[in-house]
């Protein structure tokens, strides 16, 4: 895992993209600060750059730090949920345009997956989380069914966990307004 961290770290610094594990299935990723690596992504998964991204982060203080006054109840949220969660904020700050939504909004994971969490403490910064196929086609539930089109586009593949057979399903997603106001848009 150390090297696949210190590689991952390397490559988006230097403006690469992953195809990595998270804490539902496996996704391609870039650092989400880097508007021209989040380009990368879209072009990869050949989807419309009007449709929002997610970020991962590593702890409530990230989170603190790419979204403008979020509300109490999302901590609330993050802690308490027994399955990953994404949660859609209001707004979004000292991000690219390109990773929010055209309102302003931003969708954001505090993964507790041990990779991931790793990699994002040591970039420093929190990084694109998107599952790792062609927009609209099936959802990889292993690293084996992701497709060779994918794999041949990103810049580094991560060997951890590849032959991990753990059944894993998509996060929770719960926008809440300013007003802590809560929406399930899945469950």
């Amino acid at each position: 895992m150390k090297q696949d961290i210190e590689k991952s770290v390397h490559i988006l610094k230097s403006g690469g993209t992953l195809c990595y594990p998270t804490d539902t299935i496996w996704g391609i990723g870039c650092d989400a600060t880097n508007e021209e690596s989040i380009n990368k992504i879209f072009s990869i998964k050949n989807r419309n750059a009007s449709v929002p991204l997610i970020i991962l982060v590593d702890s409530d203080a990230m989170v603190e730090r790419y979204v403008q006054d979020p509300p109490e109840i999302a901590f609330d949220i993050i802690e308490l949920s027994s399955k990953p969660v994404t949660i859609i904020f209001e707004k979004g700050i000292n991000l690219p345009e390109n990773v929010m939504a055209a309102d302003g909004s931003i969708g954001i994971r505090v993964c507790k997956e041990p990779f991931v969490k790793e990699l994002i403490h040591r970039l420093r910064r929190p990084i694109i989380s998107t599952s790792a196929n062609i927009h609209g086609e099936a959802l990889p539930n292993y690293y084996d069914e992701i497709s060779d089109d994918i794999l041949s586009q990103v810049d580094y593949v991560v060997t951890y966990r590849q032959n991990d057979r753990t059944a894993f399903s998509a996060s929770s997603i719960i926008k809440i307004n300013n007003d802590a106001e809560c929406t399930i848009i899945r469950k």
